[in-house]
């Protein structure tokens, strides 16, 4: 199996990717080897814009740092004033140091708001023109996913985060295979549910990277009174050192 290919025919090394929410996730990602990070907040919800101040602490960590940019939970079907809001954000976590984002939308039926895309590419682009952009699992909620992958070079987009339509990425492994073969240039990047263990099948679809949130529970459990819908007492994530070690492994034998 040869490596995937990147933007421009360039060929792409296997690379590992640690969805963290805090600066000591990035560290500790950093330290697992992983080649990068993907920067959010309120990953239970599936992820929201960070703050620029913790966009500023994780790219300290020395990692690259790709910051997913959305605005809200609830979809991906963004009006005028949400596309203009995130718009400002990109541009923000840019200025902030980081290398890349991570976007999406969608139109109410569910085909790639292209129009939407654009702006965000664009404005990437325009803030530093090496940003490198990439588009969020919005793509697993439209009709078909290989149609829309076949699209992203057209808009720009570096790469693409699915799960091939599925709940996780092992199980979308075959549609997420006639991705790789739809995006060309664009490197397909499978995430949603990842273990260690499923990544060489993953690799094996022909994918460039693999998207994993090596996370664990901490210790920060609280009873009483909720503080939100969102918060059952039960505490937060955080990133666990030998998942990511795990992974790191598996991405390295594959490649070997």
């Amino acid at each position: 199996m040869t490596d995937g290919v990147g933007v421009g025919g360039r060929v792409a090394a296997r690379s590992l990717e640690i969805a963290v929410t805090s600066v000591t996730g990035a560290a500790t990602a950093r330290a697992g080897g992983a080649d990068r990070v993907e920067l959010c907040s309120a990953l239970e919800l599936g992820g929201l814009t960070p703050s620029q101040g913790l966009v500023e602490a994780a790219v300290a960590t020395g990692l690259p740092v790709h910051v997913l940019v959305r605005c809200r939970p609830g979809g991906f079907v963004h009006d005028d004033d949400e596309v203009d809001l995130m718009v400002r954000e990109l541009v923000a976590v840019l200025r902030s140091g980081a290398t890349g984002v991570v976007v999406g939308a969608l139109r109410p039926d569910h085909t790639l708001d292209t129009a939407a895309l654009t702006r965000f590419v664009t404005a990437a682009r325009t803030e530093r023109p090496d940003a490198e952009v990439t588009l969020h699992r919005a793509i697993d909620h439209a009709d078909d996913p290989v149609a829309a992958a076949a699209g992203l070079a057209d808009l720009g987009f570096t790469r693409v985060l699915t799960s091939g339509g599925a709940p996780t990425a092992l199980a979308g492994a075959d549609t997420i295979a006639r991705m790789v073969t739809a995006a060309g240039p664009v490197q397909v990047m499978a995430g949603a549910g990842v273990t260690p263990a499923d990544v060489p099948v993953l690799l094996g679809t022909g994918a460039a990277a693999v998207h994993l949130s090596a996370k664990r529970r901490a210790d920060t459990a609280h009873a009483g009174v909720p503080m939100g819908a969102g918060d059952a007492g039960s505490g937060h994530f955080e990133t666990d050192a030998e998942v990511v070690r795990a992974a790191r492994a598996a991405v390295d034998a594959h490649r070997g």
